[in-house]
């Protein structure tokens, strides 16, 4: 069966950081099956451990693999090509799933392509909103990224603004540390913000007043501590926590929003996609979906199971790739950066 036919089926491998995932897409566009396992041992350390993550990933993918194929109601036979995720994220979490994908393509005789992570955050609403009108922005928000991102069409893309410091998921994950709510922290505040006060504290919204589209996080984080420092001992009273997280979600969001409306004002863009673990956040997704019909434009934004580290969208830039007929590389190198992964980021 050829990798370019209608019937191509395609293995994709997601280890970038805590999250193992392992999907299958047919024709590019069926998703046949689909999981995600969350690694819980990091709640305990209140953030993720690479070297935990790691060893997670090597237990896991044999099975997921094997009862998504079940789930697919295929066999690995069937396969006709294999993505995995080689960069940017964790070194060690990236090479579990390289040395699986190309031991496994290499059992099966199939080709094995390497799929930017970030990249594929910028294409993951396809699988559910259909292809993207282009040139289009795309704003990528997660624990390890923040990114804006003018995209003209597959593969050409200019970056705008990133964060200089904390990425935005950072910052929700470290806040939430502060007021001792667990990891992940974006949920958790999240749900606390929602008996809270938007403005019972008066924090930041940085880099407001400069030019350009960067973000910065760490001086909110910074002005969130003092308060939690200023509040007294732990614990602190519950009406004071939630008055914090939403204030603190406030500052972050208006930011997340304020540089995305610049940006919309200085590129011709028709649709805006969000992505990334973030992007499940109700306010956010509220806030643009206000901006994006006050412009007349598109909103895209997955579902949250698709915003989150996911091997779906994997697959999806996999089998764009196979079928442009891109050769499989003989080495798949991970990179930990964004920087020097090698789409194009200026």
């Amino acid at each position: 069966m050829s990798a370019r036919g209608a019937a191509a089926l395609v293995l994709g491998v997601e280890t970038s950081c805590d999250d193992t995932s392992v999907a299958v897409l047919e024709g590019g566009r069926t998703l046949r099956a689909h999981l995600i396992a969350a690694q819980d041992v990091h709640r305990l350390y209140g953030g993720v451990v690479p070297e935990l993550a790691s060893r997670a990933h090597l237990e896991l993918l044999p099975r997921m693999v094997t009862e998504t194929l079940a789930a697919a109601g295929i066999h690995a036979t069937d396969l006709t090509g294999i993505a995995v995720t080689r960069a940017p994220g964790l070194v060690g979490s990236l090479v579990v799933g390289v040395a699986f994908a190309r031991a496994y393509g290499l059992a099966l005789g199939i080709p094995v392509v390497g799929v930017n992570h970030i990249e594929a955050h910028l294409h993951a609403a396809t699988l559910e909103c259909g292809p993207s009108p282009f040139p289009a922005l795309a704003l990528v928000v997660s624990g390890g990224h923040t990114e804006l991102v003018e995209v003209r069409a597959v593969g050409d893309y200019s970056w705008l603004g990133s964060t200089r410091d904390d990425a935005a998921g950072e910052a929700f994950d470290k806040v939430a540390k502060l007021l001792g709510l667990g990891f992940p922290g974006g949920p958790a505040i999240e749900r606390i913000a929602m008996g809270g006060r938007r403005d019972a504290f008066d924090f930041p919204r940085p880099m407001l007043d400069q030019p350009g589209f960067d973000f910065s996080f760490s001086g909110l984080k910074t002005a969130v501590a003092t308060a939690v420092a200023a509040a007294g001992p732990p614990p602190l009273p519950g009406a004071l926590v939630a008055d914090l997280a939403a204030s603190f979600q406030a500052a972050a969001i208006d930011a997340l929003v304020a540089r995305t409306e610049r940006a919309l004002s200085a590129v011709p863009a028709r649709a805006l996609t969000l992505g990334g673990g973030v992007a499940c956040n109700g306010e956010l997704r509220h806030r643009l979906t206000a901006l994006c019909a006050a412009r007349g434009i598109e909103l895209r934004v997955p579902s949250p199971r698709l915003c989150a580290d996911n091997a779906a969208m994997i697959a999806l830039l996999g089998a764009w790739a196979l079928e442009r007929g891109a050769p499989p590389a003989p080495d798949l190198d991970v990179v930990a950066s964004l920087e020097e992964s090698g789409i194009g980021v200026t």
